[in-house]
């Protein structure tokens, strides 16, 4: 994997002249993980898109390895990184493979068509989310994990140094989440790939993070390893929610426990 800099710099996004991102100055480190934690709508998806160039600032710039990121050319920017957004949808009756190999087309040219190193590629990625049995079925007969591991899939297959993934395990179950983020922490480790995700489980972001960044309607509350920035007031600066945060005895890092109104009474004996 080569070396990038990527870094949103004091960039102003919204939409429809709602402005959602405020004056956000954040660094991408590279070849580690990063999740972006917050309440719902303060941003996170925002920022995601800004940095892959599917929602151009205001004001403010994106950098990658020097460049404005609105200044390189398409092909050039998919083939360094990539996005799966939040529930994309596949078309009706497509099949696995031929799902998979969507994420080579920034690598084909003007006439098209698979060469062989497109098809070693689309293997790899499948081989990759361990899907290679369901090449040839149809992806609306699978279930919700396996459907998520074939998207992932064919963002591995664009082969991308960065990737960007919006919540890629929402509606699974805890099984699926923790199978999903083993997966992406074994690309990285592996590979070297830069991983940047949104995440809305505190706790599964403290775990599989490298690097953590907190925002609250639309700016920057802290980054950096989430075992030396999670704590209490952290948390309730950013999701307004009373909590303890202790030591994961199985991972080492930061496990928060909320206080909620309602506690169990203790029995007596």
């Amino acid at each position: 994997m080569s070396q990038h800099t990527l870094s949103a710099n004091r960039i102003i996004a919204g939409y429809d002249k709602k402005t959602v991102l405020h004056d956000l100055q954040v660094d991408i480190p590279d070849h580690k993980v990063s999740v972006i934690i917050g309440s719902n709508a303060c941003g996170k998806s925002t920022l995601l898109k800004t940095f892959s160039r599917l929602l151009l600032p205001s004001d403010g710039e994106v950098i990658l390895d020097g460049k404005k990121i609105d200044q390189i050319p398409s092909k050039q920017l998919a083939q360094t990184l990539g996005l799966l957004p939040q529930s994309p949808i596949a078309p009706e009756g497509i099949r696995v493979s031929d799902l998979v190999a969507r994420g080579r087309f920034p690598y084909q040219g003007f006439m098209g068509g698979m060469k062989s190193e497109d098809y070693e590629a689309v293997n790899d990625a499948l081989d990759a989310m361990g899907i290679t049995d369901l090449a040839n079925r149809e992806v609306d007969e699978l279930s919700g994990g396996q459907r998520q591991r074939v998207w992932i899939a064919m963002a591995l297959a664009q082969q991308t140094d960065i990737l960007f993934l919006d919540e890629p395990t929402t509606f699974l179950d805890v099984t699926h989440q923790i199978e999903i983020l083993d997966l992406l922490r074994e690309l990285n480790q592996k590979n070297g790939t830069t991983i940047v995700m949104v995440l809305h489980d505190i706790n599964l972001s403290a775990r599989y993070s490298d690097h953590m960044i907190a925002l609250k309607d639309g700016q920057l509350i802290a980054e950096g390893d989430p075992c030396d920035i999670v704590d209490e007031s952290l948390i309730s600066t950013v999701f307004n929610l009373d909590c303890e945060v202790i030591n994961d005895p199985v991972s080492n890092t930061p496990l928060i426990i909320p206080k909620g109104k309602y506690q169990r009474k203790p029995v007596s004996l």
